[in-house]
């Protein structure tokens, strides 16, 4: 059977594989050209080569020079580099190896990503040895993070800090350990099963957006290769090992030539420019678009960096960092890039001025400065930098709410509730006929919602031990130390030396000598926060169809969502409206995803409250199968009224009765407003045991400011 390879070839790559690389392609390229950029972040489906491509990299990487036997991979070459294994003499053996591919599981521990103390050796011997961790063996090579969106909060922080210095810094258990840690970042995820924080985010250099071809040729080209290498995975590399050391060998002369590409000072006015149009925060996105020009002017032979190298770098730097908030939508308009950027290339800087000849009388006299930056246009020197382009026009960005308050403010009249269903079945549609046609705009309408607001904060009962998050209480490996308890007890995972050595003390003993046994072993009993899953059962009859009620609700939801985006939670939302209530989005980390279907939300018909709450109950029943440690809230947004066949109230309390005995810990949202209230939702909250919110009370600041009022 033929020996199967370490990777697919990346030349076998679809995209990858002609002189023009697609997105990906290029990205990973250029990021191993100029490692100062920053790293790859890869964003798409599931299915379309993200890892393949990744791992295919390391094989076209130059080899790296190490000391023999040194862990932690410093460069002989660099003096200021300095190993824990060394020191090491100049007559230390030198050797050549490959860059190392270092994958970080999501479910890492800190001490496996930092290193940890060596227990054998300090058990057996009494030693204090370091075990390095998995930066120290990525220290140049290449640290891969697969579902990198779904990494633990405190593995970003150390990721951060690492990035940003270059080094990792270890204090704990006796020792003190300080190491070179500078590797080739490159994250994959799927945006459906949530998003980046925006800090991790922002250290990757370069993002690509991967989606699956849609030519039915290319589609059978991809799985015709598969096939192929599956079949027989050595003759398919052997086919396109040329291709490879082609592809290696111009990737190492890029590398040669990057300090040799000539970034004029016209071409770097003009990416600045790109970036103040697309309105980034701070100076890191014009250091990389920078860095990423240069590496593919060196990538396509050109010494010096051109319009065409701008372009594609800021298509590949910017995307990522003009987003204001998890909710907008990624990308760049390419046709604002194209009007910043002209339709000439920079000129070139203008040569150096002749020295004046040496004066006889005093030669080490310096020269008079020139009044003008001869690296500037005519134009440019009339005109000041500040009235370069200041508005980007309107394709800049769209309007922040199309349908914001002042608009719905001049549709809306009176929004008093009806007193009797005679009044709210002519809005909803006679008998019970299910939902109005689509003509009738009245019944059935889409509203948008206002900007969203800093939400109240709301949280499950009692403590948990699920993910880490911030939102409920929960015992877990973060947080603070509140004990120590034996292993396995899902407590911690973090040894206790101080309680491990009481225990041992404690535990009678043969002669004077102290002895370390299994059940003497302690781990630290923390307390922190968890995430959860925050289920939205939400009201979209008729009569929450009023455009003010409507944009208010939908506001508050949205608002809740990005406070689950900051707090990792994970979210699934049920809409309710004529008949039936439906699972529009299934439980996912997805905000994004959640934000879009809220918006898209019709409402109109009557308000079947009771099918609600039991297609809630059968939605956490099966979460709660799926991951037992994944606590509930439920999120309940209505006014309360329950309408439709016979005996819809009863069937409305009777659910909420069976999901007040599951002890599920819920809010009602009460967005029953106006001077006539009928108090339906405050009994609903009682008959659910759960927290009444009204509407007006998600946002944070109101709830703070009446709060002051009543006070005062």
């Amino acid at each position: 059977m033929p020996q199967r390879p370490a990777h697919y070839p990346f030349s076998a790559i679809v995209g990858c594989d002609t002189e023009q690389l697609d997105d990906l392609g290029l990205a990973l390229v250029l990021t191993s050209v100029s490692p100062d950029i920053g790293g790859v972040l890869v964003r798409g489906q599931k299915g379309t080569a993200k890892s393949t491509a990744v791992r295919a990299l390391a094989s076209l990487l130059p080899p790296v020079d190490v000391y023999r036997g040194d862990r932690f991979s410093v460069d002989p070459a660099d003096p200021s580099q300095h190993s824990p294994d060394g020191p090491f003499g100049p007559g230390t053996a030198v050797e050549s190896r490959p860059v190392n591919l270092v994958d970080l599981p999501v479910g890492a521990t800190e001490d496996r990503v930092l290193g940890s103390l060596h227990l054998e050796q300090a058990l057996t011997h009494g030693k204090v040895a370091y075990e390095p961790g998995l930066l120290a063996r990525a220290h140049r090579g290449l640290l891969y993070v697969d579902e990198v969106n779904l990494l633990h909060d405190h593995l970003v922080d150390l990721l951060l800090d690492a990035a940003a210095t270059g080094r990792v810094t270890v204090e704990r258990d006796g020792f003190s350990v300080e190491h070179a840690a500078k590797f080739l970042l490159i994250g994959t995820m799927n945006p459906e099963e949530g998003e980046l924080r925006p800090q991790l985010l922002d250290r990757f250099g370069l993002t690509v957006e991967v989606t699956a071809p849609t030519d039915p040729s290319a589609r059978a080209e991809v799985v015709r290769r598969r096939m192929a290498y599956d079949a027989d995975p050595g003759g398919f590399a052997s086919g396109y090992h040329e291709a490879e050391e082609a592809l290696a060998d111009r990737i190492a002369k890029a590398r040669g030539a990057v300090e040799r590409v000539h970034l004029s000072q016209a071409a770097l006015l003009k990416i600045a420019e790109v970036c103040a149009a697309f309105e980034v925060d701070g100076l890191r996105a014009d250091i990389v678009t920078s860095r990423a020009a240069v590496a593919h002017a060196a990538w396509a032979g050109r010494e010096t960096v051109t319009r065409a190298d701008i372009r594609r770098a800021a298509l590949l730097t910017l995307p990522h960092r003009r987003r204001r908030n998890p909710f907008d939508a990624p990308g760049l308009d390419e046709e604002l890039l194209d009007r910043v950027l002209g339709d000439e290339d920079p000129p070139p800087d203008p040569p150096e001025p002749p020295q004046p000849p040496e004066s006889p009388d005093d030669p080490d006299e310096p020269s008079e400065p020139e009044d003008t930056d001869p690296s500037q246009s005519p134009e440019q020197q009339e005109q000041p930098p500040e009235d370069g382009p200041q508005d980007p026009g309107p394709d800049a960005q769209g309007p922040e709410n199309p349908d914001g308050p002042d608009q719905s403010a001049e549709a809306e009249q009176t929004d008093a509730p009806p007193n009797t269903d005679t009044e709210q079945d002519a809005e909803e549609g006679p008998e019970d006929a299910g939902p109005p046609p689509p003509s009738s705009d009245r019944a059935t309408s889409t509203v948008g919602s206002a900007a969203p607001y800093r939400a109240r904060k709301l949280s499950v009962r009692g403590a948990g031990q699920g993910a880490d998050g911030k939102r409920s209480r929960a015992v877990g490996r973060r947080g603070r130390r509140i004990g120590a308890a034996p292993p396995g007890s899902g407590s911690g995972s973090s040894l206790h030396l101080v309680e491990t050595v009481r225990a041992a003390a404690a535990a009678p003993r043969e002669g004077e000598r102290m002895r370390i046994r299994p059940q003497d072993l302690r781990v630290a009993v923390r307390e922190g926060q968890e995430s959860n899953l925050i289920l939205f059962c939400v009201d979209a009859s008729g009569s929450m169809a009023a455009r003010k009620r409507m944009s208010e609700v939908k506001t508050a939801i949205l608002s809740l969502l990005l406070d689950a985006y900051r707090r990792r939670d994970k979210v699934g939302l049920i809409t309710f409206r004529a008949q039936q209530a439906e699972l529009v989005l299934p439980p996912t980390n997805s905000v994004d995803v959640a934000a879009a279907r809220l918006e898209d939300m019709p409402a109109g018909g009557r308000t079947p409250l009771a099918e609600g709450l039991l297609e809630a109950d059968r939605v956490l029943r099966r979460e709660q199968r799926r991951d037992p440690r994944l606590r509930p809230l439920l999120v309940v947004v209505t006014d309360g009224r329950a309408t439709g066949a016979r005996g819809a109230v009863e069937r409305s309390l009777a659910a909420a009765d069976h999901i007040a005995g599951q002890e599920i810990s819920s809010v009602v949202v009460d967005s029953e407003s106006g001077p006539m209230r009928l108090g339906l939702a405050l009994g609903l909250s009682a008959r659910l045991g759960a927290e009444h919110l009204p509407v007006g009370e998600v946002n944070a600041e109101a709830l703070n400011t009446a709060v002051r009022e009543r006070a005062a």
